[in-house]
């Protein structure tokens, strides 16, 4: 039976002005981990795999965390299925949903976590736990065979979201407008994830903590601003339309 209570920590990123990898949410991510010494890591939205799964060695030494690289394991899924906890890691959000998708790997975490396994994402990783990678910023510099992503939460999230700069002469679109055409299209909320913002959602309690507000977009309605420790559970009860391949 699934577990009621999936424990899931969305960060808009990972890296953030003077801080080291993790460091501005290391006290989040010290509470996610709930005293779990191994930490499952998917380094595959990065090209070099085992440098990645150094930088999050480094981060997590502190809490006497050993990580391993998902890359290394011979059986990918049954790694997934015997994780104590399991972060999906930051790059190129086409490049990390091809790779999941070769190694048979979306339903397999999917499965996973609503199973009990603790899931953190940054940035493309927070990507793969909404339903679709519609709303990433990166560039399709691969061609992965759908966009469904692993689902874990019903609605859409933007990382590293960037509010418009009222004076710029920059002509071109803005994370705002961008959102806006795929809300055209698509009818499911984004939420916008500032710098040093992320989503903890234990079961069905969805909170918005760190250090900035994040900005809620909704087909048809004004944009709503949300501050650290708003209750966003509401969000888990979406139920998106859009055509997922």
């Amino acid at each position: 039976m699934p577990n009621p209570s999936p424990q899931l920590l969305l960060l808009s990123s990972s890296t953030t002005h003077g801080r080291p990898f993790l460091g501005h949410a290391l006290e989040a991510v010290t509470e996610w981990l709930a005293g779990r010494k191994r930490l499952l890591f998917a380094p595959f939205a990065q090209r070099d795999h085992d440098h990645y799964v150094d930088v999050v060695q480094d981060a997590v030494n502190p809490l006497g965390v050993r990580v391993e690289g998902l890359h290394t394991a011979a059986d990918p899924v049954g790694a997934v299925r015997e994780a104590e906890a399991l972060f999906v890691g930051g790059g190129n959000s086409f490049r990390l949903l091809s790779e999941l998708r070769g190694r048979g790997l979306v339903a397999a975490i999917r499965d996973a976590v609503l199973t009990g396994t603790p899931y953190m994402g940054a940035s493309a990783g927070t990507n793969m736990a909404c339903p679709s990678l519609r709303t990433t910023n990166d560039m399709p510099i691969v061609r992965p065979p759908s966009f469904e992503a692993i689902g874990l939460v019903p609605f859409q999230i933007n990382p590293h979201y960037l509010d418009p700069d009222p004076g710029s002469t920059h002509m071109g679109e803005t994370r705002e407008r961008r959102i806006t055409e795929f809300l055209e299209e698509n009818d499911v909320p984004v939420l916008g994830l500032r710098e040093e913002a992320w989503l903890r959602v234990r079961g069905a309690h969805a909170e918005l903590a760190g250090f900035s507000a994040a900005r809620l977009f909704d087909r048809g309605a004004e944009p709503r601003e949300f501050a650290p420790g708003a209750d966003l559970s509401f969000l888990l009860r979406s139920e998106p339309r859009f055509d997922l391949p």
